[in-house]
């Protein structure tokens, strides 16, 4: 009987109409429109991947080979795995407009228990994202500076290498080059070594505060850096056409499919962001039309991008000489355009500051929905009384990214968001599937067309780009399992009794009220 009431209470569902109910009286403010989502989708998606994993999914890494040139095909790939998933949150987003993307619309479908799950996974895709984006974004920090040289100080140009890399880095480049760790960086009692990665905690800081003061300020902030990216890379591919040699793109797929289905695995990472609009619905004024537009129009716009910067990248630049930290700049620099790689910094630190603020709104919005659900502490959700915002969830999630982004390794964090990610998505296709069986006759501003068919390819796609990853990827793929498992023994040791708790409490209260009116009759 005990078993029985635990998976009644673990498959227990939300219904769509309580959720929509829910986020009616939400505390936030309804402030955003069609063009602020495009700005957040945009912000969120170009910047990692031209910036930074365009290089390393060309190259390749330490536990798999590159695409090459063949990398367009390999982003032809990532987006049709990224098509299917985001007509299938296009559905659900404007259907179900609430707070909390994924989570929320496992909730209504999966009940309980797979609900905290996916919201777990996308703490992967989101936080545990967010401390590459703001690694990378120290890197392209040294090299803004280093175009002050005559300016500035050296000891600020040249700031040390312990200051702005976490310790394991530090230790494999001392390995590299045959260093003594001790004359790199300083040790507190000469066994624990000190090494903070300065500007990507500065970033986060500001950013938190900046998120605190409101969604709208913070959209129009990453308006403004988006604008300045897109000029910036417009620029890239017309200037850096000039000096495309078609020879470079020979041979065009050096690994063959092997390469080509890497390079889709690793610059999924730049596409990810597109959901992250579905976690502000209940902050746009229009949900159910606007988030379909936004969610679609993001991932053509960037698709189109992403593709021209390739061909250039890869057309001016021969594959051995490509920079996997920052290619773009390093491109032009190699045809002789030091001021212009200096001008491309200044737009990949706009591009990855956007990335920064989305990710890290995209984590205090699932975390409120799910602390409005009591899987977290009735506290975490408190609302800033001045500018309406979750304050206290904000300045948690800038905490976790500058903790974590002292001692993860990047590359790591990278191929679990990743991992996170699909997983995600193939859940948003089931999910589809399932409210088609459910709720049949409910209204559906946006419908998947071709259904099932685009959700069960959304399923194929992502499932078979994360299965063949995992041959290579052998160490991402033993803790992405063992994150599955911290989430269901956080789940069981809290959250399930916190909810069997609501339940008790919501129950004695219905009773009380049932007492009081049968008094007054």
């Amino acid at each position: 009987m005990e078993l029985k009431a635990v998976l009644r209470n673990i498959l227990n569902k939300r219904s769509p109409d309580e959720l929509i109910a829910v986020s009616k009286k939400s505390e936030l403010k309804k402030t955003l429109n069609v063009f602020d989502l495009i700005v957040i989708g945009i912000g969120a998606v170009v910047g990692t991947g031209i910036f930074t994993i365009i290089g390393s999914a060309i190259q390749g890494g330490p536990e798999g080979v590159g695409a090459g040139p063949a990398i367009i095909v390999s982003m032809v790939l990532a987006v049709v795995a990224c098509v299917f998933s985001a007509l299938c949150y296009s559905e659900i987003a404007a259907m179900i407009p609430v707070a909390g993307s994924a989570y929320t619309y496992t909730y209504a479908t999966m009940g309980e228990f797979m609900a905290w799950m996916v919201g777990w996974i996308l703490m992967l895709e989101y936080a545990i994202g967010n401390i590459t984006v703001a690694s990378a974004w120290t890197g392209y920090f040294a090299q803004f500076l280093k175009g002050f040289k005559h300016v500035l100080p050296d000891f600020v140009v040249n700031f040390p290498m312990w200051l702005r890399n976490d310790y394991r880095f530090m230790f494999a480049y001392c390995d590299k080059f045959g260093l003594d760790p001790h004359s790199q960086m300083p040790f507190i009692f000469d066994k624990i070594p000190v090494a903070i990665n300065l500007p990507a905690i500065f970033i986060v800081l500001v950013l938190t505060l900046l998120l605190i003061r409101g969604v709208k300020e913070s959209t129009r902030v990453a308006s403004i850096m988006v604008g300045i990216n897109l000029f910036m890379i417009t620029s890239f591919i017309v200037v850096g056409s000039f000096y495309v040699k078609p020879e470079n793109w020979v041979p065009f797929a050096p690994n063959g499919f092997e390469g080509i289905f890497m390079g889709a695995f690793i610059i999924f990472f730049a596409y990810i962001g597109f959901d992250a609009i579905s976690t502000t619905a209940e902050e746009t004024e229009n949900p159910q039309r606007d988030l379909p537009i936004a969610i679609l129009g993001t991932l053509v716009l960037c698709t189109i991008l992403y593709v021209l910067v390739a061909l250039v990248l890869t057309g001016t630049v021969p594959l051995n000489q490509i920079d996997t930290q920052a290619p773009i700049a390093h491109a032009m620099r190699m045809i002789g355009k030091d001021w212009f790689a200096g001008l491309l910094s200044v737009g990949a630190l706009c591009a990855l500051t956007s990335v920064l603020l989305i990710y890290q709104l995209g984590t205090t919005r699932i975390l409120y929905a799910m602390s409005r659900d009591r899987f977290l502490p009735k506290s975490l959700r408190l609302i800033h009384r001045k500018f309406r915002t979750p304050h206290v969830l904000t300045w948690i999630s800038g905490i976790v990214v500058i903790v974590c982004a002292l001692f993860m390794d990047l590359s790591i964090s990278a191929e679990l968001c990743n991992f996170g990610t699909f997983t995600s998505f193939i859940i948003i296709c089931i999910a589809v599937l399932i409210l088609r069986k459910t709720e049949p006759d409910r209204h559906r501003p946006f419908k998947v067309p071709f259904t099932p068919l685009f959700p069960v390819l959304g399923i194929i796609s992502c499932g078979g780009l994360m299965i063949y990853s995992m041959k290579f990827l052998t160490t991402s793929s033993l803790y992405f399992p063992l994150w599955l498992l911290m989430g269901v023994m956080i789940y069981v040791g809290y959250g399930y009794k916190q909810k069997r708790l609501e339940e008790q409490n919501r129950l004695a209260r219905l009773s009380k009220v049932a007492k009081l009116d049968k008094v007054e009759k």
